[in-house]
């Protein structure tokens, strides 16, 4: 009978042992019990001396270190425990001797979560009178000593005794070790203390310890003092004054000294000029870059043992002071008159002034080299407000500007006529006028004009005159039905009427379509012209539109209706040739009136591609019949014509000169030589 094992809880078991185990390689490596790093020595004192038992630990966590005496922790006024980094070092010192009394064994404890380690050391004391030979002396010990900070301070020791003793030391009861200050600690074969470059930390007191296996003796303590020279600021580069150039730079030094060094910034009355956290030591260079004014700079140095000042004065070559504010003494529609003080004790060379129409992106304009204090500024716009400020050179350059003085300039005319004059029928003999304002008013509109009249040919003075005051609208009444009345607007300021607007043309009939607007020319090539326009105002649909065109040097109006758009291109003209367009819409009521003609000239012949030389050898009727019809289609076929019988062709020239109806030519000559041979021969 087989038996089945179930593998399942053993795998888990494997793996939560695996898990423990990684978890402990990863976290639990990182504690460690205490180790020692120092023990305690046995130690033979003399009665009424001192001795000191040094311990430290190393651990992780830290351990710390504490001294016990027969099992309980030390506690008495001459046994004293010193602590060190961070209590993971422990001194017990005892001072001075008893006999019997401190003959005991002493226990250093370092003690951390991770365990306790202990570590016992014994004291005997020996009687100053019962010393055995060659128990250790202290023939030379330390002396007070003061020295200055960054000096070489040393600490003597001289020791004898049978074995010659090992000299150590202590300083505040805390042994010294050489080996930790880089080098900067040193202890001599003599047995003296060398501290080279000292430092405020190195004052306390010192002791020397000799000791041999007869016993430990300690010099008397000496203080070692590390002063730090004391000197108030003084300046030994003072900031000099300097002249200079307007929009000039200048560097000016100033360096101070003491003990301890003073920190040194520059002033500009009550304002720091160097960065509180950016102040340099000992000197400080001040940098000045495009100075317009005269000032006095401030150097102070100072340090805890007091501050100093020193003045530099940067005095700027004088340029010449604003001029007064301009006073306006006479506007024109076209200029303005100002007068203004120098006000400069000293002469100047000339005045700049400068102006410009108060608006936001208006620059000014410089008129410059006017040697009086009365100028007339001209060439303004009309009714215009303008900014203008005077300002003075001299030998150093362009002073700073005067205040600015505004002036208006004095109304005009109107230089321009009122804009997209728009005419539509509101009955059978009244007619409303629209437009916009004109772009040069030149002044306030007091109001307008409106002319109109049934023969545009007589003079402006026999038209009829609507007046319209604040308005760009109104109704002429009272006018002929189904006549076509011709209408031009003006606009007047209290100076006068500016000019007449571009006449517009509307047939009094109701339902008769209105004027097309804004009709122009757009794309024009030697064979066509594109009109464009905007849509006739019309109450009954517009049907078609009638253009009419002609050549002034053929002579020959023609005709052209197609239905509503607003653009159109006339094709089959005439290259190099004059023609003028007029348009007009057409309802079920009627024509509405022409615009205005336009004149437009088309475009010179484009020159053909020399890419084929054609004779035409066969005239398809007679040499005048052929000529004339090769004047007719060949700028359809853009073929130039470059001598009597002799044309340059395109190379689709070809077929479509046949699907006109010519016979194809004979002969082609690849070369501009073999067409001049041609033209010989037909000469």
């Amino acid at each position: 009978m087989a038996v089945r094992v179930d593998r399942g809880p053993l795998l888990s078991m494997l793996l939560f042992i695996f898990i423990i185990f990684i978890f402990c390689q990863n976290s639990c490596d990182a504690l460690t019990a205490p180790q020692f790093l120092k023990v305690p020595m046995d130690q033979i004192g003399v009665s009424g001396g001192v001795v000191s038992f040094v311990c430290q630990a190393t651990g992780d966590p830290k351990p710390q270190v504490f001294w016990n005496k027969k099992g309980k922790k030390v506690n008495s006024q001459r046994i004293e425990t010193i602590e060190f980094d961070e209590g993971a070092g422990a001194v017990l010192r005892i001072q001075p001797l008893r006999a019997p009394r401190d003959e005991n064994a002493y226990e250093c404890v370092a003690k951390n979560t991770e365990g306790e380690i202990t570590k016992t050391s014994t004291l005997s004391i020996i009687r100053e009178d019962l010393l055995p030979f060659g128990f250790p002396s202290i023939d030379m010990g330390p002396q007070l000593k003061v020295v200055e900070r960054t000096r070489t301070a040393t600490m003597l020791c001289a020791a004898s005794g049978i074995p010659d003793p090992e000299i150590s030391w202590f300083k505040d009861f805390l042994p010294v070790e050489p080996a930790l200050s880089q080098g900067r600690i040193k202890q001599l074969r003599s047995g003296a203390l060398q501290i080279e470059r000292s430092e405020e930390t190195d004052q306390g007191k010192y002791e020397c310890v000799a000791s041999n296996a007869q016993g430990v003796r300690y010099s008397s303590p000496a203080n070692l003092y590390v002063r730090v020279r004391r000197v108030p600021p003084r300046f030994t580069i003072l900031p000099s004054s300097h002249e200079i150039m307007p929009g000039g730079s200048v560097n000016i030094t100033c360096v101070a000294v003491g003990s301890p060094m003073p920190y040194v910034k520059w002033m500009l009355n009550s304002e720091d000029l160097t960065p509180e956290d950016e102040m340099p030591v000992g000197r400080n260079v001040l940098e000045l870059n495009g100075v317009r004014e005269s000032a006095n700079y401030t150097c102070v140095a100072m340090s805890s043992l007091g501050i100093i000042e020193a003045v530099a004065q940067v005095i700027v070559k004088s340029l010449p002071r604003a001029p007064g504010t301009p006073i306006v003494t006479e506007t024109t529609p076209t200029s303005v008159t100002i007068t203004w003080d120098s006000g400069n004790p000293d002469p100047v060379s000339y005045y700049i002034i400068q102006y410009r129409a108060r608006s936001p992106d208006s620059k000014f304009e410089t008129v410059d080299s006017i040697t009086t204090t009365r100028y007339s500024i001209g060439g303004l716009y009309p009714n215009t407000e303008y900014e203008i400020r005077v300002s003075a050179v001299n030998t150093i350059g362009q002073g700073p500007p005067s205040n600015k003085v505004e002036a208006r300039t004095g109304e005009q005319a109107p230089a321009s006529p009122p804009r997209n004059i728009q005419a539509r029928i509101i009955s059978q003999n009244a007619v409303m006028v629209r437009w916009d304002e004109p772009e040069e008013p030149n002044g306030m509109i007091k109001g307008y004009r409106v002319y109109y009249t049934m023969d545009p040919s007589q003079p402006m003075s026999n038209w009829q005159i609507h007046n319209v005051q604040d308005s760009t609208i109104t109704t002429i009444h009272s006018l002929v039905p189904s006549e076509t009345y011709t209408i031009r607007v003006l606009a007047f300021t209290s100076v006068g009427d500016g000019p007449f607007s571009d006449p517009v043309h509307v047939k009094v009939r109701p339902g008769v379509p209105g004027q097309p607007g804004k009709f122009s020319v757009g794309k024009v090539t030697d064979t066509s012209v594109e009109l464009t326009w905007d849509p006739a105002y019309s109450k009954e649909p517009v049907k078609v539109y009638e253009l009419i065109y002609k050549s002034p040097d053929l002579g020959v109006q023609e005709k052209r209706n197609f239905e509503p758009r607003t653009a159109y291109v006339v094709e089959g003209l005439r290259a190099n040739t004059e023609y003028t367009f007029s348009l007009a819409a057409v309802s079920n009521k009627g024509i509405g009136a022409f615009t205005n003609e336009i004149s437009q000239r088309t475009a010179q012949a484009s020159m053909c591609e020399r890419d084929r030389i054609i004779q035409c050898v066969k005239p398809v009727l007679t040499e005048n019949q052929w000529m004339l019809e090769v004047e007719h289609v060949c700028p359809v076929l853009s073929v130039c014509v470059t001598h009597r019988g002799l044309l340059w062709y395109p190379d689709s020239a070809l077929e479509r000169l046949e699907a006109a109806g010519a016979e194809r030519p004979t002969s082609v000559f690849p070369s501009q030589s073999s067409l001049s041979e041609r033209k010989r021969e037909h000469n």
